[in-house]
């Protein structure tokens, strides 16, 4: 599975499935806990594969940042999202080494942290685009 089907919803914690679409919403599934929820349109969704980090150049899509994190932990456990906001922040420094201080937050780094060891607990490692992507390099 790709993160083409992956959600942020805010206000909820963690990360969801997308189940099926409702006439008012949308069906996903916790990957936390594996609880069905409805969600209504008037919560703020994000799926993971439209998600970017900013950088002192452009703006790095979240699946690349994914990719360089199991790389560098050769497809195991990143570090905590616990860990302090020091070693959090030299942690990212560490795989995206041109992340933009100014626009990226300790709680952007602790959810990515948080999201990539979510995801690899659940087997989720497949970071590459969707065949058929409409997206383009510029």
């Amino acid at each position: 599975m790709s993160l083409e089907k992956v959600l942020s919803i805010s206000g909820k914690p963690g990360l969801y499935l997308l189940k099926t679409q409702t006439r008012t919403g949308l069906l996903a599934e916790s990957l936390m806990d594996g609880k069905k929820i409805t969600v209504s349109a008037r919560h703020n969704v994000s799926l993971l594969s439209e998600i970017a980090i900013y950088t002192l150049t452009e703006e790095v899509p979240l699946r690349d940042v994914f990719r360089k994190i199991h790389d560098k932990e050769s497809g195991g456990e990143a570090i905590s999202h616990k860990a302090s906001k020091d070693e959090l922040e030299e942690y990212f420094f560490n795989v995206l080494p041109d992340y933009d201080e100014d626009r990226v937050y300790p709680s952007d780094i602790k959810k990515v942290v948080q999201w990539y060891n979510l995801l690899n607990k659940h087997g989720i490692k497949d970071f590459s685009e969707e065949e058929g992507d409409a997206s383009e390099e510029e």
